[in-house]
């Protein structure tokens, strides 16, 4: 695999999105702040709803400006501004929707009032009708054998379960939402090539920047706090000894499939 170059950039991600050349990334992966008061350190996620909703337009905008044709953003939301979001990028940035994934995450915070929350949304668009879809490297195994199924594997749908990596984890960063590395992986292999620029302009730990390592990916990250930049530059040198979480349907076998026998006796 040739090497690859990886920019980590401690600022504002708006100041520092504007420092990037317009059509220069391939693939944007975003985990904005959802403006739920959570602290990440030297700052608090809690803005005024119309300061918040300005600040979200100004940064997608600039993402928009940067993204290549064809390119892709992937953008995680809580459920409080995901509606508003989409609009956001379909009707006011003219962006293309091509899906709008559900991560169930299996466990969460409980609740006696209302039930639980158990997943988190992400918006995926792109820069014109046309996106990188790399299908076949994300498929996972066929649960039964038929022959109408393709046995390289199945689409993985658009609701992907993948656990949180939990705070007595080892991977585990002291950062209040690092993402599973699976996951990421997922969006890169899918939407970009070997090669390909990934951005990620709110990189907290650092996961985004050390799946694109691994996957062959030029990356950029953006964060404003520097003890989380010093993180994820550190993360970014470990050695690879697999991710910190998988698809529970990625080490099935399909259940029936038939002996050497019975498949030469069908085809008789």
């Amino acid at each position: 695999m040739e090497a690859t170059d990886h920019k980590l950039l401690c600022g504002d991600a708006l100041s520092l999105l504007a420092e990037e050349a317009s059509e220069s990334v391939d693939l944007i992966i975003a985990d904005p702040p959802y403006n739920l008061g959570k602290n990440y350190g030297n700052n608090i996620d809690l803005k005024e709803r119309a300061e918040y909703q300005t600040f979200t337009r100004a940064w997608l905008e600039e993402a928009r400006r940067i993204l290549k044709p064809g390119g892709s953003l992937f953008c995680f939301m809580g459920v409080k501004f995901i509606a508003r979001l989409y609009v956001t990028l379909e009707e006011e940035l003219e962006l293309t929707p091509q899906g709008w994934i559900t991560w169930h995450y299996t466990q969460g915070i409980g609740r006696k009032r209302g039930f639980s929350p158990r997943h988190e949304d992400i918006l995926w668009f792109s820069k014109g009708e046309e996106a990188t879809f790399n299908l076949d490297d994300v498929r996972i195994p066929q649960k039964y054998y038929r022959k109408r199924n393709n046995m390289a594997g199945a689409n993985p749908g658009d609701v992907w379960q993948f656990s949180h990596v939990h705070y007595c984890a080892a991977e585990r960063q002291p950062h209040p939402t690092q993402k599973p590395e699976a996951l990421i992986e997922r969006i890169i292999m899918a939407a970009s090539n070997a090669g390909d620029v990934v951005l990620d302009p709110f990189m907290g730990s650092g996961t985004t920047n050390r799946v694109a390592k691994i996957l062959g990916r030029h990356s950029i990250g953006f964060d404003i706090n520097p003890d989380y930049l010093e993180m994820s530059k550190t993360r970014l040198d470990q050695p690879f000894e697999g991710f910190d979480s998988i698809d529970p349907r990625k080490d099935r076998a399909p259940k029936d499939v038939p002996t050497k026998k019975a498949a030469e006796e069908a085809a008789s």
